[in-house]
Formats: structure tokens, C-alpha cells, sequence
């Protein structure tokens, strides 16, 4: 596979490395078949970028969604996350694929007080009795005596490899061990309004000791809105829609916030703010990461199951849900191998190399498109797939990372996202929604914003961008991947209508927006 690899000058690179994810159309929600039963543990997106707050330059913020498609009106349990799992970011420093910091998120349930309990019945007849809901009434920052259930969690930070490094616990700057997560949006009248619910979510930004490091982070766990937008179902529909931008070939698709899937769903999410200093390590200033999430190897029912037992968890952890780029999983593996792709580590990913040098997605797009192209533009393509085999483009962008851009000092081939903390972040307004291909390199694939459209970018290189010429500070430059003789369509305007950008995000940590409420007052 090695031998795939070569150099090129740093502009090639620039440009190349809009490829890192040019195998997919849509998010990572529910990519394996396995994962399906675990929605718990289920890792829908992930985000590794510079903090482009105002004042936090020296800091890199990483973003963890879990538990995906959440409904906002999922009552009365809503969506806690997994007692028994154990929820880790991690970061390789150095590049050999092997993980050198990872934090460990460990989640437990209780309820306060041993729960609420109300006097049911007239004198003489009065019993104390358990209530059914998480909270019997209104809840503010000010005020959570309603709250019925409190979910918490743990930090603790490994230096080295997660099953034999050393450990040690994350505290907040005030001391504390165990942190809250807020309970999700329940509704308006619950919370007042949006910015009641944001008020009282806020309390549980914490500022964080990290053990070995001299500057204090961010932690924040809690439900946000999800900052994924993809054209979800018609994608999955064999692509049940025009994927080129309107105008630009008949009945092309609209850019519109209704072409969202997504817009009104809610995640789990696991958000931290480090400072650049504490995860670079001795490599060059680009970090790898992922996230996994890993439960002992035995579940076994508790035939009377309680709320503090519901079930006896027992032997060593296994790894379940794996994400680093977004849509591998997804839209790249082979279904066959999905399972084994979650359960992988990145130091073991030459098994995968097959799907990234002979991608199958462009050849699934020319099946379900060839005959209509053909038919409209009265063309005779005998192929809309790029022909360029083995994709080299791919392996650079998507395995190793790109020289001048985000390759770490070490070039080990794995799947990850690489963030070069060098590269000064861009202001929320001024960001390119197509990030690098958008000539900003401080996105994606140099990290990944929650505001980069990495459905589109990766539609149109998948088809063949880079065989054509492609702007390059302002010159238009072929790569030497290939021509445009190899991608018949790599010109096209290719787009699910979904758009995204900063502005759907915060300029703040934790940067995801609000959770949408279960219920809206009128």
C-alpha cells in the first residue's frame, strides 16, 4: 500500500485535500449494521478544530455526537447514555496510528434523594408513592428541586496506550469529580423558553484541571441540536433526486433548509476545549483523532431488574463505535466489514485500503445516472465514474494526510481526522462552508468545523473534481492526479441541497446550538 504514496507541492496538496471524506453522502447516523442495537453508543458525527472564539487561539476544541435521530418529544425517559460503556476521545500526536492521549467519559444515573415521592390518598389512607417522570414540575438555572433523575459523569485522562497507559482524573478547576449532564429539552413550559433552557444548560460548562497540563480546558456534555444537515431519506432512496445544483442542469436540486433531514433532531453531545500545548506532544503540530465507544464484553439481563440493576455487565471492554472522518463507515466499507470496521483500531486499517483506492460509490452514482445524463444532454458517457484507478488522490487525502497541510510527522496509513494546530483559525464569519476546497485551510479536511459541508465537497470530488483544472490562489491548476478525460463529470455542481454553514453553529464553546424542544409554548 505504501507505494500508493507520493509527494506533492504544497499548492496539490492544498487543493487535494478536499478528498479526505470524497466517498460519502451523508452523515455517520447508524452506519453499521451492529451499532443499529446500541443507539447509545452510537457516534453520529465528529469534530476536531482550532477555536475560533473570540480569545481561545490557543486552544483546539473536539466534539463527540452520540445517540443519533434523537426525537425532541422522546419523553418520558428522553435519552441518557450508556451506564456501562466507557466514551473516549482520543489523539495521536505523532502519527503512528496508536492513540497517546485519550479521555474517558464514564456516565452514571441516580436518583436524588432516592426519588421523588408524592402523598397519594385522604387521611387515614395516605400513601407515599414514586412518581413516573424524570421532573414533576418547572426547572430554571436557579431552581432544579423538581428534578427526579440526575445523570453524571466522570473524566479521567490516559497518557499512552488506553489499555496500559497511565491515568489519572480530570477535576474541575473548583475541585469537583463528578459532572453534570443537563436533562434534555423537555419543552418550553418546562424551561420557560429557548434561552431558559440555554441558561440552565450552561451551568454545566465546566472549566477543567487536566493532569500534566498548565492551562485549565472545557468540558460540557449535554443534548444539543444536531449540526448535521443532510438530504437523508432521498439520499437512501437510491438518491431519489437530482444531486447537481438547480440552473445548472435540468431539475437539479434548490438549495434548501427543507432538504434537510436532520433540522429538527437532536444529539448527545461530548464537547472538549484543550489547550493546543497539552495534545500536540513532541510531533509537528498535527494531532490524529477519533472517537470510540467500548462496553464489557458480557450483557446479561436482570431477570428482576431495578434502576440501580438493570442488567450485570461483565469482562473486558470491547470497542463497538468508532469516528473519525465523517461517512467512512457509512458510505465507503464494504457492508460486509463494517462491524469490523468499528470494532478497529486505526493502526489496522491497510485491511480497508481496497475501498478507498477502488471506491464503489461513484460506480453505484453511474448506474443510477448514466441513462438520465445520457437521455437529457444527449451524451453517450460510457461512464460518469471516474476512471483513475488506483485513486492516489484518496489514499493521500483520506489515509495519510497531506503534506503541507495536515500530515504528522510520522506517515502511518489510518483512518482519522488531522488537525494542524499551526494553521490559525478563521473567523465564524469568514469560513468557507466548502472549507480547504473553499481556499480556507482552516477546515475541513485540515480538522473538520461544524459548519463545513462535507456532503458537498465530498459529492463533487468523488465524481472526479480533481481531474479537471481546480482555482489554486486564484490560478486554475490541474493536480496531476488525473484528467478530465478520467471524470466526464468532474466539472458538475454536484449537491444534496442541504446547506451549511458557520452561522448554523455558535461562535462559542460548546458551539452546537440549543436542543430543539420536545414541546413549544404558543
Amino acid at each position: 500500500m505504501k507505494k500508493l504514496f507520493s509527494k506533492k507541492p504544497l499548492a496539490t496538496a492544498i487543493v487535494a485535500a478536499g478528498i479526505v471524506s470524497a466517498t460519502a453522502l451523508a452523515s455517520s447516523h447508524r452506519e453499521a449494521p451492529n451499532i443499529t442495537r446500541f443507539p447509545a453508543l452510537d457516534s453520529t458525527d465528529f469534530y476536531l478544530f482550532n477555536s475560533y472564539e473570540p480569545g481561545r487561539e490557543d486552544y483546539v476544541t473536539a466534539i463527540a455526537n452520540y445517540v443519533p435521530l434523537q426525537d425532541a418529544y422522546g419523553g418520558p425517559n428522553y435519552f441518557a447514555m450508556d451506564e456501562s460503556a466507557v466514551y473516549s476521545i482520543h489523539f495521536d500526536s505523532d502519527g503512528d496510528a496508536e492513540e497517546d492521549l485519550t479521555f474517558e467519559f464514564r456516565f452514571d444515573n441516580s436518583l436524588p434523594n432516592g426519588g421523588v415521592k408524592l402523598p397519594v390518598g385522604t387521611d387515614g389512607m395516605q400513601k407515599d408513592v414514586s412518581v413516573p417522570l424524570k421532573f414533576i414540575g418547572a426547572i430554571s438555572a436557579s431552581d432544579q428541586s423538581t428534578l427526579n433523575f440526575n445523570e453524571s459523569f466522570t473524566i479521567n485522562v490516559v497518557n499512552g496506550p488506553q489499555k496500559s497507559g497511565a491515568s489519572a482524573q480530570v477535576m474541575s478547576v473548583s475541585g469537583e469529580q463528578e459532572f453534570t449532564k443537563p436533562l434534555a429539552f423537555v419543552g418550553e413550559k418546562t424551561f420557560g423558553s429557548a434561552q431558559g433552557y440555554q441558561d440552565y444548560a450552561n451551568q454545566y460548562v465546566y472549566e477543567i484541571n487536566i493532569p500534566n497540563c498548565s492551562m485549565p480546558g472545557k468540558v460540557f456534555v449535554g443534548q444539543r441540536k444536531d449540526p448535521f444537515v443532510v438530504n437523508l431519506g432521498e439520499t437512501f432512496d437510491l438518491v431519489n433526486y437530482v444531486p447537481i445544483e438547480a440552473g445548472a442542469f435540468p431539475g437539479g436540486i434548490e438549495q434548501s433548509n427543507a432538504n434537510d433531514d436532520l433540522r429538527n433532531k437532536n444529539v448527545n453531545t461530548i464537547a472538549l476545549e484543550l489547550p493546543k500545548s497539552c495534545i500536540t506532544g513532541d510531533g509537528n503540530g498535527v494531532v490524529g483523532s477519533w472517537t470510540t465507544a467500548q462496553v464489557p464484553q458480557a450483557r446479561l439481563q436482570n431477570p428482576n431488574a431495578t434502576f440501580e440493576k438493570p442488567d450485570v455487565n461483565a469482562g473486558a471492554l470491547v470497542q463497538v463505535s468508532r469516528l473519525g472522518a465523517p461517512l467512512v463507515n457509512e458510505l465507503v466499507i464494504g457492508i460486509d466489514d463494517k462491524d469490523t470496521f468499528s470494532s478497529s483500531a486505526p493502526s489496522e486499517d491497510g485491511q480497508f485500503a481496497d475501498y478507498v483506492t477502488h471506491p464503489t460509490l461513484p460506480v453505484i452514482l453511474d448506474l443510477l445516472f448514466r441513462e438520465p445524463v445520457n437521455t437529457t444532454l444527449g451524451t453517450d458517457f460510457d461512464s460518469l465514474a471516474p476512471s483513475n484507478y488506483p485513486r492516489t488522490d484518496l489514499v493521500a487525502a483520506f489515509l495519510t494526510g497531506v503534506e503541507g497541510v495536515n500530515q504528522q510527522a510520522m506517515v502511518t496509513p489510518s483512518e482519522m481526522l488531522r488537525l494542524n494546530t499551526g494553521i490559525p483559525a478563521t473567523p465564524a464569519q469568514e469560513q468557507a462552508a466548502l472549507g480547504v476546497a473553499g481556499d480556507d485551510l482552516a477546515g475541513f479536511p485540515n480538522g473538520r468545523r461544524p459548519g463545513d459541508d462535507v456532503v458537498d465537497i465530498a459529492l463533487r470530488v468523488v465524481m472526479g473534481a480533481l481531474c479537471h483544472d481546480i482555482p489554486v490562489n486564484g490560478e486554475a491548476t490541474n493536480l496531476g492526479f488525473c484528467s478530465p478525460d478520467d471524470a466526464p463529470v468532474g466539472n458538475v455542481p454536484f449537491t444534496d441541497g442541504a446547506p451549511i454553514d458557520a452561522s448554523y453553529v455558535n461562535d462559542g464553546f460548546p458551539y452546537l446550538k440549543t436542543p430543539t424542544p420536545g414541546s413549544a409554548s404558543e
